[in-house]
């Protein structure tokens, strides 16, 4: 069977072709690792996320309208497991993912001011820069998994990076301190 669209791919497994859904699933699991981990900051947990979004995404396939959007859909699943596991993280411990023991040397200092300048992005914000400059996904990727133009992705991505910029700026980094995100 020779199903390359989303669309195509979802009928067969709403048809009972699991093939089709492991076709998905390996379309769209890293997918959902970068966005669980955006809202997680941990990619174990963001791991535990991705699986559990395929769960659901395999119960619920039966119900999904728009084949088309196969990936928006998915994404708000993702968001919904990955806000649900931060609430029970933060019941049961309040990490500061910033502690560093010891005297961090300069590249450590940049690379920890980068990492806290982007979780002080909303969310959406965050999303696309974790997608986009820490797991590699190319503009269009983005553009289907979050379904949104791929012009809005670029617009988006520009000015989260100048919210990034100010911040570095006003933690003592200078412009060459930092190099791009």
């Amino acid at each position: 069977m020779n199903l390359n669209s989303d669309t195509e791919l979802v009928e067969a497994a709403q048809n009972g072709h699991l093939e089709s859904f492991g076709a998905l699933y390996e379309r769209y699991h890293s997918s959902m690792v970068a966005l669980a981990y955006s809202v997680l900051a941990d990619r174990h947990l963001a791991q535990d996320a991705a699986q559990e979004v395929f769960v659901i995404a395999c119960q619920d396939l039966l119900n999904l309208k728009r084949k088309d959007k196969f990936a928006a859909w998915l994404a708000g699943i993702c968001r919904n497991v990955a806000k649900g596991m931060l609430r029970v993280k933060a019941k049961i411990i309040e990490p500061d993912i910033w502690q560093r023991k010891g005297d961090p040397d300069i590249k450590e200092q940049r690379q920890d001011a980068v990492r806290r300048a982007v979780w002080q992005l909303r969310s959406a914000e965050r999303e696309l820069i974790v997608l986009r400059y820490y797991d590699g996904f190319s503009q269009a990727q983005i553009s289907s998994v979050l379904d949104i133009s791929p012009s809005a992705v670029n617009g988006r991505l520009i000015r989260a990076k100048r919210k990034i910029a100010k911040f570095l700026k006003r933690n003592g980094f200078a412009g060459d301190d930092y190099g791009t995100v």
